[in-house]
């Protein structure tokens, strides 16, 4: 074995762990990224000196790099009123993840509780909670947050109620499915035979079974829910102009985009880059849980 292992280093060829890190090194990509996004969301504002909403008209479009009227230097340049591009774009990365986070989570919730009460309950419940879910699902997600955000005063709890009207269904009928299936399993049974309530099974013997599909699915909602609120402040009817928001600086920067590339571009690249590599995470731990990693 000694003799193999020493040939194949004389002939080049890695030793079969470090090939392994050697194809699983890509795969890591996305959880850097992401690490990395969620690191300026939560430090990156402490560590930026420009405050994002300022508007020194003197230092409007200023090309990254240029020396603004204070002496400092906009690394990413200015946008049409003046404000740093830098700061908007580490701003806006807490604005995503707190409305990201926030709509996920409270979707989360409420679509897992529903969803395994429908599946365990079964019969009128499941019926009536079925129907509403087929209802709801048959609205454009898009549409109806445009609707709920353009009827109210804008506000960062409105935009995540808006897009949490719709997004809790997709956790509902993922949860349901698995609660269909998990109650008939013969350990369900037993406790149900023994006396056990149905919210003590529901949560030790079924929710248990759904974490792997809910965090994968987590992570794609994640991803969506970005890219609307960045839709929905592009259109003017998401966040007010006192929040910073990837998707208001590129909207504000559309009228320049061949004087001023840098306004709309920037924040551009990093809205997708956040996307791709969560949607990427996201089908990585997709396929994780297919192949048993994830409980």
């Amino acid at each position: 074995m000694t003799d193999l292992a020493t040939a194949g280093r004389e002939m080049g060829a890695a030793p079969a762990p470090a090939r392994r890190r050697g194809r699983r090194w890509p795969a890591r990509i996305p959880y850097v990224v992401v690490g990395l996004y969620l690191l300026v969301a939560l430090v990156g504002p402490l560590l930026i000196d420009y405050d994002p909403v300022h508007t020194p008209l003197e230092d409007r479009l200023l090309s990254p790099g240029s020396e603004t009227s204070d002496g400092s230097t906009a690394w990413l340049g200015t946008d049409g009123v003046g404000r740093d591009v830098l700061a908007q774009i580490v701003y806006g990365a807490r604005t995503s993840v707190i409305i990201g986070g926030s709509t996920v989570g409270i979707s989360c919730l409420v679509g897992v509780a529903l969803g395994a009460v429908a599946g365990y309950a079964r019969g009128w419940v499941d019926a009536v909670l079925a129907r509403i879910f087929d209802v709801l699902l048959a609205f454009p997600a898009i549409l109806l947050a445009i609707v709920i955000a353009g009827a109210f005063e804008r506000s960062v709890p409105l935009v995540v109620f808006a897009l949490s009207a719709t997004a809790w269904i997709s956790f509902a009928r993922v949860t349901r499915s698995i609660a269909m299936s998990v109650r008939e399993r013969a350990w369900v049974d037993a406790a149900r035979v023994m006396g056990v309530p149905a919210r003590t099974i529901l949560g030790r013997h079924v929710l248990p079974f759904t974490a792997g599909p809910i965090v994968a699915l987590a992570t794609l909602e994640f991803a969506l829910v970005v890219l609307a609120e960045a839709g929905l402040s592009f259109l003017g009817i998401g966040l007010p102009p006192s929040t910073v928001s990837w998707g208001q600086t590129i909207a504000g920067g559309k009228e320049y985009l061949e004087t001023a590339w840098w306004i709309s571009t920037l924040p551009g690249i990093a809205l997708s880059l956040l996307i791709v590599n969560v949607g990427i995470l996201g089908d990585q731990l997709t396929a994780r849980h297919r192949r048993g990693d994830l409980a």
